[in-house]
């Protein structure tokens, strides 16, 4: 399976920000449409991530002064990305080794999506699910055996 597939699968709706909006405004975009991650987005180009590991980091940093932190320094400026024609097991490893939960998958500078431990699981199972129904298809009208004649 290939990254692009799971993005196919997942769609590619972007959620995005301001790396000068405030961390208060990146709390409450993320609550109300109940997402892990956002894109932060600077001059139409991808800025960085914030996700919520890097919002609670920041947020423990800033103490009770917050709400006025700037997603710029809390984002993950340089994450790890993903590319379309990369194979699931890559993805795999790649999330594993750098401890991100979110990729961004980019196609050259086009950001085409994010893919999200989660989104990985989701099509693993798709996967498996669709492999089943096509193997029991297949034992159901396995051909009976003729005796061959030597």
């Amino acid at each position: 399976m290939l990254v692009s597939e799971i993005l196919a699968i997942k769609g590619t709706v972007l959620y995005t920000i301001n790396p000068e909006h405030s961390l208060q405004q990146a709390v409450d975009l993320m609550t109300e449409l109940d997402i892990g991650s956002l894109v932060v987005v600077d001059g139409g180009k991808m800025a960085g991530m914030l996700t919520f590991r890097e919002l609670l980091a920041a947020l423990a940093k800033a103490g009770k002064n917050w709400r006025e932190a700037k997603v710029a320094g809390a984002m993950l400026a340089k994450p790890v990305s993903a590319r379309p024609d990369m194979e699931v097991a890559e993805l795999q490893r790649i999330i594993v080794e750098h401890r991100q939960r979110y990729l961004p998958v980019m196609d050259g500078d086009t950001l085409l999506g994010v893919i999200s431990f989660h989104d990985v699981a989701r099509a693993m199972l798709e996967e498996q699910a669709f492999e089943n129904r096509m193997l029991k298809g297949y034992i159901k009208n396995w051909p009976e055996e003729t005796e061959s004649e030597d």
